[in-house]
C-alpha cells in the first residue's frame, strides 16, 4: 500500500488498526536487511511522500518528507554551500541491497556518518517531526529551533527506533556552513585519532582502519594541515574508506526492556509498526 500524503498513511493505519493487521513500514527499501526478521501482513510504502517542504538557508532550517532521496537533500543544501551535521550513510553495498536511500530510513535507522564526531549523531539534528501513531491519529512533535523542547524530548526518541513507533510524515532539521575539505591518511595506531579529538582542529571524520588513522579536515585548512602534520605523518589522500554499518540491535537489559516496551505501547499498542525490527517483541 503506497501513501502519497499523511491523509493517505492515517487511512491506512486506521484500516490496519480495525483489521488487526501489521504493517512493514519501508521508503527506499535500502536498509530492509538491517535489524531483526519481521512478518508482516502488509507493506506500507512512504516513497511517496517526497520532496523539500521548506527551505530556509539563512536560518540553518530544512523540512523535508521521509521518502526525499538523500542525494536529493544533500543536492538542494550543497547548493547553498550547507549540509547535514549527521552525514547519513548510504549501506547498500554493506548489505547488498538495491533502490533509493532515504532521508526517513537514515534517522529511522541513526545511519550517522563520519562527520557526527564533530557535529553530533542524528538525534542532535532532527528539531521536530510529523508521524502517525498507533490509533491512526497524526501528530506533531518538537519544532523548528534547538531549544524548543517541553515535556518529552520524542524526536531523539524516533532516531533509531527502526519504524516501530510508527510512520514519520514529515522532518525539520538545523543544517550546517559546508567548508572546503581535505583527507589525510597515516599508518599509525589508533591513540593518534584520540589526540587529534582532543585538539582544537575540530575533525568532521575520525577512522582507523587496517592500520591506518584518517582524519578530515574543514575550514582553515593551511592552518590546521600544519597542526595536524604535528601530531604525526599524515599524508593526503583521496577518500575514507567505505562506511562502517553499526552493530545489529540486540536484546535490551530487563529493566531497559520493559521501558522500551511501555514506550512502544503507548504509541502503538496493538503492535501494528514493523514488530520484530529492533528485537523479538518489539
Amino acid at each position: 500500500m503506497k501513501a502519497d500524503n499523511e491523509e493517505q498513511v492515517v487511512d491506512i493505519v486506521r484500516e490496519a488498526r480495525a483489521n488487526r493487521r501489521t504493517l512493514e513500514i519501508v521508503g527506499g527499501g535500502t536498509r530492509r536487511a538491517f535489524g531483526g526478521p519481521m512478518r508482516c501482513d502488509d507493506v506500507l510504502d512512504l516513497s511517496g511522500l517526497s520532496g523539500i517542504v521548506t527551505y530556509e538557508p539563512e536560518e540553518l532550517i530544512v523540512t523535508v518528507q521521509p521518502g526525499t532521496p538523500l542525494a536529493e537533500v544533500e543536492t538542494v543544501l550543497a547548493a547553498k554551500n550547507q549540509r547535514l551535521g549527521f552525514e547519513p550513510q548510504d549501506w547498500r553495498a554493506l548489505l547488498g541491497s538495491t533502490g533509493t536511500p532515504t532521508i526517513g530510513g537514515a534517522i529511522s535507522c541513526n545511519a550517522d556518518g563520519p562527520a557526527a564526531v564533530r557535529f553530533g549523531r542524528a538525534r542532535d539534528h532532527l528539531l521536530g517531526f510529523r508521524a502517525v501513531n498507533g490509533f491512526a491519529e497524526a501528530y506533531k512533535a518538537g519544532g523548528r529551533v534547538v531549544k524548543n523542547v517541553t515535556g518529552f524530548d520524542l524526536p531523539k526518541l524516533m532516531c533509531g527506533a527502526m519504524g516501530t513507533l510508527g510512520p514519520l510524515t514529515e522532518l525539520t532539521f538545523r543544517v550546517f556552513p559546508k567548508g572546503l575539505s581535505r583527507i589525510f591518511v597515516a599508518m599509525l595506531p589508533p591513540d593518534v585519532l584520540r589526540k587529534v579529538a582532543a585538539s582544537p582542529l575540530e575533525a568532521t571524520a575520525l577512522l582507523h582502519a587496517d592500520g591506518k588513522a584518517y582524519v578530515r579536515l574543514e575550514g582553515a585548512l593551511d592552518e590546521k594541515t600544519a597542526m595536524l602534520m604535528r601530531l604525526g605523518d599524515f599524508v593526503e589522500t583521496d577518500a575514507l574508506s567505505a562506511p562502517v554499518l553499526p552493530a545489529p540491535p540486540q536484546p535490551e537489559p530487563p529493566p531497559r526492556a520493559r521501558l522500551t516496551r511501555a514506550v512502544k505501547a503507548a504509541f502503538d499498542p496493538l503492535g501494528l509498526f514493523n514488530p520484530g525490527r529492533m528485537f523479538e517483541g518489539l
